[in-house]
């Protein structure tokens, strides 16, 4: 780490329940399994001892900032958890090929196991991790990050499986590293860790969302204490984002795949306002009652358990969970054209503009 580099705080054992909560939360259903991103971080801080986070403005123009990931369906990834060994070695394979010595570590999305895994390999390789995400929340598909939008590169891009399986891909753009990533991690058996986005330094402050770890420690915290006192945690969570409720009820119905490497489907959630849609693929990415769109992609649509308070990610939806549904509004940048033509509705198959949680129907908000 260079000596220019500040260190913002640390992350220990201690922190990794709530900040994994809270990064289930900021997952908008999706990024894997909150406990079994926990779990592998708290083995590998036992192991190796906390992890320094930096902020994205304190980094040196010349630091080598490399994300690692979890790619493939969270409904695989509950029954078939990486090694420690694995995630580290994914980052390895990509610094041998590229020939670089990587500074910093990064989070390419907010997610259950996706704001964890980092920590995993930070801890492993002895390394400070940057506090922020490549999106803010999480997404689908591997181009569908900021990063994208200011003209870095997903490849050249290193992507591992549990078997010893390793290779390196290179790619023409950013959307035929999704499409060529996405047949390794099926045959993969849907689930792999990729590390890809290498940047500078001077990137990472322009391309990231800052401060994503310290929201996701500070969301999970604020969940429990709230709890504890006998309070709202969903009101907590809505207030803490800036969001709204959009309903609250029982769920009657899931509609659940697993299929070209995603978890995709729908649920419906009966409640005294009527009867909201969920539809998800990997993340939710559109919620409708009664035939109107509430809130769309690119803003978040978060499910909580109405009691505690706590992210029900995609995967875990079932049959007569009681859940509050929250909107909460996306990094700025994702409202752009371009962005929306990368994240939004019509992107997914959905014939509506995006429609978000504050402001008129349409892309004009």
């Amino acid at each position: 780490m260079s000596a220019a580099t500040s260190v913002a705080g640390l992350v220990e054992v201690d922190d990794l329940a709530a900040l994994a909560r809270g990064a289930a939360v900021l997952g908008t259903g999706g990024g894997g399994d909150p406990y079994i991103g926990r779990l592998l971080a708290e083995q590998a801080l036992r192991r190796y001892g906390p992890v320094p986070l930096v902020a994205p403005a304190e980094l040196p123009d010349d630091a080598c900032v490399v994300p690692v990931a979890m790619m493939g369906a969270p409904t695989v990834m509950v029954e078939k958890t990486p090694s420690v060994e694995l995630i580290g070695r994914t980052v390895t394979a990509l610094a041998e090929y590229l020939r670089i010595t990587p500074t910093h570590l990064a989070c390419i999305e907010a997610g259950g196991i996706n704001s964890t895994i980092p920590l995993v390999a930070a801890a492993q390789l002895g390394l400070p991790l940057v506090d922020g995400d490549g999106m803010g929340r999480a997404f689908p598909e591997l181009q569908m990050v900021l990063p994208t939008l200011y003209g870095i590169t997903a490849t050249p891009m290193s992507i591992a499986d549990e078997k010893g399986n390793v290779g390196v891909l290179n790619t023409i753009d950013n959307h035929w590293s999704e499409s060529l990533a996405r047949a390794l991690t099926i045959t993969m058996g849907c689930s792999a860790i990729i590390s890809n986005y290498a940047m500078t330094g001077a990137q990472a402050r322009e391309s990231l969302v800052g401060g994503t770890l310290s929201l996701c420690r500070t969301l999970g915290r604020r969940i429990e204490a709230v709890r504890a006192a006998h309070g709202d945690p969903v009101a907590a969570v809505a207030d803490e984002l800036g969001g709204r409720l959009l309903h609250t009820g029982k769920v009657t119905d899931v509609a659940r795949r697993t299929t070209t490497g995603f978890a995709r489907g729908d649920a419906t959630v009966a409640g005294p306002d009527g009867v909201l849609e969920l539809r998800f693929q990997n993340e939710h990415l559109v919620a409708v009652r009664d035939g109107e769109v509430l809130v769309s992609t690119p803003d978040l649509i978060i499910v909580l358990d109405s009691e505690t308070g706590e992210p029900v990610t995609t995967e875990a939806l079932r049959f007569g969970h009681r859940v509050s549904v929250l909107g909460a509004p996306a990094d700025p940048r994702w409202h752009s054209p371009e962005a929306i033509e990368l994240v939004g509705p019509r992107y997914f198959g959905y014939d509506h503009d995006p429609v978000r949680v504050w402001g008129p129907t349409g892309g004009a908000r």
